[in-house]
């Protein structure tokens, strides 16, 4: 029977066997999932922004270059091997469009450029991006199939 485990903003959760993870309303945050299929063990981390630096805030789970780090530390303690860990990843949408600025902080675009260099930087396949778009995603990741269910309103619902 699976359990489903909740991925609150900035925050960083793992599974096991049947687990699912699931994150709500991602816009321009990203949801990074990363597992091992042999093992059957994962991990979710919801990312806020790109990067720790310049910034005071204590969470790691928050930025893109310390969340990544942290997720990995922890699916490697439940036996995964670091050569088997895969990625997937959804979110980074440009929800807020202003008239005299049409690109406008572009967090979201910036959001997903700073995991996917994470993710090289790390030597982690991304085997699925969906990115980018103007519309919010709740996902669901089954910790052992690897599917990555994306809900969206107005957009329909996948498995990737």
């Amino acid at each position: 029977m699976s359990t489903i485990i909740t991925v609150g903003m900035a925050d960083v959760q793992t599974g096991q066997g049947e687990d699912i993870l699931m994150t709500p309303g991602l816009g321009s945050c990203i949801g990074i999932c990363v597992f091992d299929a042999v093992k059957k063990a994962g991990g979710m981390a919801h990312i806020m922004l790109p990067a720790a630096s310049g910034h005071s805030e204590a969470n790691p789970a928050k930025y893109a270059d310390t969340g990544l780090s942290l997720l990995i530390e922890q699916i490697l303690a439940l036996g995964a091997i670091k050569s088997r860990l895969k990625a997937k990843i959804a979110g980074g949408a440009q929800m807020f469009a202003f008239a005299n600025r049409p690109n406008a902080l572009r967090i979201g675009d910036r959001n997903a450029e700073a995991v996917r260099k994470e993710l090289k930087k790390m030597g982690i396949p991304l085997l699925v991006d969906d990115t980018g778009g103007s519309f919010g995603r709740t996902i669901y990741f089954s910790v052992s199939t690897g599917n990555l269910r994306v809900r969206t309103i107005n957009h329909g619902e996948k498995v990737i």
